[in-house]
Formats: structure tokens, C-alpha cells, sequence
């Protein structure tokens, strides 16, 4: 099923619905024709974040599930903007992120990897574009990890986001990667992405928001729709 939309994907920088070396698309993928569904009012209307209250520490992972010290690993900085196919900032947009920590594990219960947890790190937080689009949140670079897919089958680095735009609808997800990662080469998440829509996916270092001895900085813009929308999971 899809929802009735006026902008256009570039098919040349979205993955497929079925990518068959990563292989639990072939138990997911649809069979069938979608389904457009036209959108409701409601659907137009929600939801709205202007007046969501933020947790002091929200945007920051290094603090937000800190018991008896610092997280362990590489502490950094993601910054960037969310934009519309125009390059219009889209203010007010929620920002979700979650990932695995500094040793590659999650903390979930189906996580079984044979890392390390971390007392003081939970691996979530939230954050809220500003008036131009812009966002910022602290983290601890997160490690490679196993998955399973295939022999000696691991996950590049990276950091899950979901982000909503201005409907209810418009709820996207999508994956930071990290740039010169051995293992992109490997990854067939990563490969599914065709060719020309894989560099959107890579933030860049930055160091004109590197925090000196304190973080490393790292860009990742987001294009929320149109024909340049970045790479998203649930196209």
C-alpha cells in the first residue's frame, strides 16, 4: 500500500523493495501491485511538533542514560539540515535516532552479539530542526556488528534515523553511514542502494563543528521527498 503523493522519486537513488542478497527483503518485499491511497485531512494536518517539549538531554546520547560515567567510545557531534526537493529548510521537524553502541551491540533483547553492554549508554535520543532546517545531536560512534545475513555477514558503522515531515504520512527512515567504512563493499543494505544514490547516505567529516578535545564532527543532510530525496528504507 502507498500513499497518494505529488513528488517524484528518482528510481536511480532508491533501493528496491526486494534487494535478494539482503535477504530478509525476500520475506517482506510486496507481491503485488500497491495500492495508492489518496490522503485524508488527517493525514494533512498531523503531526504537528511546534509545541513538543524536549528533554533537557534528548539530543544528547552521551548523557541521556549516563548511571555512573561516561559512555565508552569515540564521542561525536552529527549536525546537518533537513530539506525539501527545493532546498527549502524544514523547520520543526522531529528527528529520531538509535543505534548500536562503541562495541557494535544494541540494547535489545534480541540482540544476542557477543559484545560488551554498556551501563551508560542507551542508544536513542530525539532532536528538533530549527527555523532553518538545521539539526545537531551528541553520540558515541557506534561499532560494526554481525548480522547474520550471510557468512561472516557485518554491518558497516552507522546511526538509524526517522524522521516526520510535515504529515502524518511523511514518516521516513533512513541510515548514516560513515565515510572510507572497509565494509560498504560488503554490505548488500548498503549495496541495495543503486549506485548514484549510495554518497547521500555518507556523512562527511566536519571540522568546522569538531569540538576541540571534547568531538569529532560529522555532516548528514536530509532530503526529505521529491526526485533528490535521500535513500530511504521505506520508500
Amino acid at each position: 500500500m502507498a500513499t497518494e503523493t505529488n513528488d517524484s522519486f528518482d528510481i536511480e537513488l532508491q533501493p528496491p523493495y526486494l534487494a535478494p542478497d539482503y535477504k530478509s527483503t525476500l520475506l517482506r518485499a510486496p507481491t503485488k501491485e500497491l495500492v495508492l491511497v489518496k490522503k485524508s485531512l488527517s493525514d494533512l494536518t498531523a503531526p504537528v511538533f511546534n509545541d513538543l517539549v524536549l528533554g533537557e538531554f534528548d539530543h544528547d546520547l552521551t548523557r541521556n542514560s549516563r548511571k555512573n560515567g561516561e559512555p565508552l567510545g569515540e564521542r561525536i557531534v552529527v549536525h546537518g539540515q533537513v530539506t525539501d526537493e527545493k532546498g527549502r529548510p524544514l523547520k520543526n521537524t522531529l528527528l529520531e535516532v538509535w543505534q548500536a553502541n562503541a562495541a557494535g551491540r544494541y540494547v535489545h533483547k534480541v540482540d544476542q552479539h557477543d559484545a560488551p553492554l554498556d551501563p551508560n549508554f542507551l542508544g536513542t535520543g530525539r532532536c528538533m530542526t530549527d527555523a532553518n532546517g538545521n539539526y545537531k545531536f551528541y553520540t558515541i560512534k557506534p561499532g560494526a556488528y554481525p548480522w547474520g545475513n550471510h557468512p561472516n555477514a557485518w554491518r558497516p558503522n552507522h546511526i538509524h534515523f526517522s524522521l516526520f515531515g510535515g504529515d502524518i504520512s511523511s514518516r521516513l527512515i533512513t541510515q548514516m553511514y560513515f565515510p572510507g567504512d572497509p565494509l560498504f563493499a560488503y554490505d548488500p543494505i548498503f549495496k541495495a542502494v543503486p549506485v548514484k544514490g549510495r554518497d547521500l547516505l555518507i556523512s562527511s567529516f566536519d571540522l568546522s563543528i569538531t569540538e576541540p578535545n571534547f568531538a569529532l564532527g560529522y555532516r548528514f543532510n536530509i532530503v526529505l521527498r521529491g526526485n533528490k530525496a535521500t535513500p530511504f528504507e521505506n520508500n
